[in-house]
C-alpha cells in the first residue's frame, strides 16, 4: 500500500528553482522578494498543493500566532457579529482569538490585559468601551492594539500609535432622531450611554433637535436591559411624559419596551422606541425593534486588518476608520398619540 508524501518547503524551493529561505521569504510577505520569483514560488505551491506550516511559521517569527480580543461584557449582543468579522479575518492570516470577559475577570479580582499578555498574545483588540485604561497603557509597549467600536482609551503613551475603527455615531443617532421628529414626534427623549461614544450619540441626537427647533431631553440610560428599563420608566412616569424614546443600544431599548409594558403604554401607539446597533434581538418579530444599523461586521473586519498589518510591523501612523450609520425601521415606531 503506498502512500502520499506531503509536500515541504524544500519540494516547493525545488519546483521555483528557488531556496527554502525565499520561499519562507515569500510564506511570510516580504516585500523585499521580486514579483518573478514570488509568481514562481506562488505556482510552485499551487501545483504541488503545499500547505504552509502555520505553527511552524509562527515559531519561526517567535509569535503566538494568538491575538486577544478584550470584551467589556460578553452579554452584549452587539459583539455577535462583530466577533464574526474579527475572527473571519484573523483566520485567513493564521491568527487565532483569545477571548477575554473583562467585566467577569474583574469581578474575580484578575486584570483582564494581563491575563492576556501572560498567554503571550501577539496583539489585543479592544471591544466596546472599557475601564482598563491604565492596563491597556502599560500593554500598548508590548503589543499592538486596536480600539473596535470604541475611542478609550485612545491616549495609550507618547510613542504607541493605536488604530480605531468605528460606526458614525453622531449620524447613527441623528438618524433615529430624525426619524422620530418626521413621524410627529416633538417630545423626544434620549436614554444616554457611557463613555465618547455614548456622548458622540448625544451630539447626534441634539443637532437633529436643535435643526427641528426642540428642545432635547437627556437622560442617563446605560447600555443594558436594566439599566434602560429604569431610566425608561422614570421618564414615563414623570412630568412631561415623552412620545418617544431613543436609546443608546438595542439593550436599553428593549429596557424601554418592558417599561411601557408595565406601565400599560402601548408600543408604538402611545409611546415609540427606537434603538441602536441593530443586533438579532432588534430582528426578533416579537420585539421588531426599529434600530440603527451600524456595520458590526465590517468594524470586526476592519479591526481585525489592521491589528494583523500592525502585528507584521506595518501601519506606523494612527489610522481612524469609520463605518456609515443607516435606519432600520420596524414596528416599534409611528405617530404620536393624538391629543
Amino acid at each position: 500500500m503506498s502512500t502520499v508524501r506531503t509536500p515541504t518547503i524544500r519540494d516547493v524551493a525545488t519546483r521555483a528553482g528557488v531556496s527554502k529561505s525565499l520561499v519562507s521569504l515569500v510564506l511570510r510577505g516580504d516585500p523585499g522578494v521580486s514579483p518573478a520569483r514570488r509568481e514562481a514560488v506562488d505556482r510552485a505551491i499551487e501545483e504541488l498543493g503545499y500547505q504552509p506550516n502555520r505553527v511552524a511559521q509562527v515559531l519561526g517569527a517567535r509569535r503566538s500566532g494568538t491575538v486577544g480580543v478584550l470584551l467589556n461584557d460578553l452579554r452584549n449582543p452587539w459583539f455577535v457579529d462583530l466577533l464574526a468579522g474579527a475572527t473571519a479575518t484573523l483566520d485567513t492570516v493564521g491568527l487565532a482569538p483569545v477571548l477575554v470577559d473583562s467585566a467577569t475577570t474583574r469581578r474575580v479580582g484578575v486584570s483582564p490585559v494581563d491575563q492576556l499578555l501572560r498567554q503571550q498574545v501577539d496583539g489585543i483588540v479592544v471591544v466596546g468601551t472599557t475601564d482598563d485604561g491604565e492596563a491597556l497603557r502599560r500593554a500598548a509597549t508590548v503589543v499592538p492594539i486596536v480600539l473596535a467600536g470604541t475611542y478609550e482609551p485612545a491616549d495609550l503613551g507618547v510613542d504607541v500609535s493605536v488604530d480605531i475603527v468605528v460606526n458614525d455615531d453622531v449620524e447613527g443617532a441623528a438618524a433615529a432622531t430624525r426619524h422620530c421628529i418626521d413621524l410627529g414626534h416633538t417630545a423626544i427623549t434620549h436614554l444616554q450611554g457611557p463613555g465618547r461614544v455614548g456622548e458622540l450619540r448625544v451630539q447626534g441626537y441634539r443637532e437633529a433637535m436643535s435643526t427641528a427647533g426642540l428642545e432635547p431631553t437627556v437622560v442617563p440610560g446605560g447600555m443594558s436591559e436594566e439599566s434602560g428599563y429604569a431610566a425608561a420608566r422614570r421618564v414615563l412616569t414623570g412630568t412631561g411624559r415623552p412620545t418617544a424614546i431613543v436609546a443608546y443600544n438595542d439593550l436599553a431599548a428593549i429596557g424601554a419596551l418592558s417599561a411601557a409594558h408595565d406601565l400599560s403604554l402601548v408600543v408604538p401607539e402611545q409611546v415609540s422606541i427606537v434603538g441602536y446597533d441593530n443586533t438579532y434581538l432588534a430582528m426578533i418579530r416579537h420585539l421588531s425593534l426599529t434600530s440603527v444599523e451600524n456595520g458590526t461586521l465590517a468594524i470586526g473586519v476592519q479591526a481585525a486588518r489592521f491589528l494583523a498589518e500592525r502585528i507584521d510591523g506595518k501601519g506606523r501612523a494612527p489610522r481612524v476608520h469609520q463605518v456609515p450609520a443607516s435606519l432600520v425601521v420596524r414596528r416599534t415606531t409611528s405617530s404620536p398619540p393624538e391629543t
